[in-house]
């Protein structure tokens, strides 16, 4: 097995990744307003908020849980040693990546921060390239037919592979 790791740089991280582009969101909201329908849709808008917000953050626990147990680091720029496939990693290949954007669409909606979602999808293809990719690489590498099989079985952000 590799010792390597799949992040090397202190950017390649989710707190950069999805936390720049929604600290721009905030500066645009500021110098740009813009709002989600008012009225009649704003209860429905905020709940819905803030049960991505409970989803999320679920998620990203449940997830973090399959490490602990399994005895693996949360840092992509620490090596692993065991491969998870457990938990919320048998439903999702990439959960706290999930749950992580989950609370910031959560927040968005919840606070009335439209250009968040605008900026979410240029954080998401960065997500691929910056995080998801190197990680791919990593535990092809590193984990081999074992990875293989499961990348075959389970869907990069949700599902299971029929």
């Amino acid at each position: 097995m590799s010792t390597d790791v799949a992040h090397k740089r202190w950017w390649q991280i989710f707190e950069v990744v999805f936390g720049l582009p929604f600290l721009v969101a905030i500066a645009l909201q500021l110098a740009v307003p813009l709002s989600f329908p008012c009225g009649v849709f704003t209860p429905a808008i905020i709940l819905g908020g803030a049960a991505l917000i409970i989803v999320g953050a679920t998620i990203v626990v449940l997830a973090r849980r399959a490490f602990a147990q399994s005895g693996q680091p949360t840092d992509p720029g620490l090596p692993t040693s065991k491969l998870v496939t457990t938990g919320m990693f048998s439903i999702s290949r990439n959960p706290l990546y999930l749950g992580g954007v989950c609370i910031l669409a959560g927040i968005a909606l919840a606070v009335n921060l439209p250009w968040v979602f605008i900026l979410l999808l240029p954080a998401l293809v960065a997500c691929h390239y910056v995080l998801i990719a190197p990680e791919e690489r990593y535990l092809a590498t590193q984990f081999r037919e074992e990875y293989r099989t499961y990348a075959a079985s389970v869907h990069r952000w949700i599902g299971r592979v029929r």
